[in-house]
């Protein structure tokens, strides 16, 4: 479990357990699901636990099994006790749809997946490749998500939707990243060792888009829906098409914040400044 002096001063899980208490009152068909997912736990960590694991339960393991594992990584690691909570305000800071906290970790399955890679590449890097093997296989028949257990994921990430992503083994994704359904950080199927993108900070990566081979893709990039990116992206352009071109650059120096999927045809020259 833990320990009693964090959650003391979480802001965060006080939060949450404020809204669902009001939640609880006004639907009082929910009232019982609520205590249970939220209500009756004395941390973040405990009650995302318990959630994650009765939907992660299967004939193979039990959710009593899976929640022991995703205590101990929760427990264990304090930097995927911090990426939970920074991946939370993303999605209540991003997205127009979650105007509270509790709304991502009771619905939003591409932060159960997210957070169930957490795990997923805490065992990968414990020697335990067989169980976080078979969480991936898991998370992807449960949240339609597959993230590799090995690929690096930073914090402030916001997967919106969730439905259809794919993140290769060596994928890097850095802090305050957004992304929506069905991207692909993906290998170009020939390649061996390290073939997956890498995304640098603050990139916004729209519905659809196909990210493929050890390209990178530059700090504060946005990426245009259902585009197809085979080179590297430099800083701060957006690109857009198939293959993916530059096209102009974000008004802000993250897009990934903003969540502006517009494309504006500002005049770029052939550097990418």
């Amino acid at each position: 479990m833990t320990n009693s002096s964090t959650t003391a001063a979480d802001s965060i899980w006080q939060t949450i357990r404020e809204e669902i208490s009001r939640e609880a009152a006004r639907e009082p068909i929910l009232a019982s699901f609520l205590h249970a997912t939220i209500l009756k736990h004395n941390s973040l960590e405990d009650a995302l636990s318990f959630h994650l694991a009765a939907k992660l339960a299967d004939a193979s393991l039990s959710s009593m099994l899976i929640r022991e594992v995703i205590e101990e990584a929760f427990t264990s690691d304090a930097t995927i006790q911090a990426a939970i909570r920074n991946d939370i305000t993303a999605v209540r800071d991003r997205d127009p749809a979650s105007e509270n906290f509790y709304v991502a970790v009771l619905y939003f399955k591409g932060f159960h997946a997210l957070q169930s890679y957490r795990v997923g590449h805490w065992l990968w890097h414990h020697g335990r490749q067989a169980l976080a093997l078979h969480l991936q296989s898991r998370i992807s028949e449960v949240f339609g998500v597959d993230i590799h257990p090995a690929a690096r994921i930073g914090s402030g990430i916001m997967i919106d939707h969730g439905t259809a992503v794919v993140i290769g083994e060596t994928a890097v994704v850095e802090d305050n990243v957004s992304m929506l359904h069905e991207v692909t950080l993906g290998g170009t199927g020939k390649e061996t060792g390290d073939r997956h993108p890498k995304v640098r900070h603050g990139v916004l990566i729209g519905a659809g888009a196909k990210i493929l081979g050890n390209v990178e893709i530059g700090v504060g990039a946005k990426v245009a829906s259902c585009s197809v990116v085979l080179e590297d992206v430099p800083p701060h352009c957006t690109v857009a098409g198939i293959p993916a071109e530059i096209v102009g650059r974000p008004d802000t120096a993250e897009p990934a914040l903003d969540m502006d999927h517009m494309l504006k045809h500002h005049h770029v020259d052939g550097s990418g400044i």
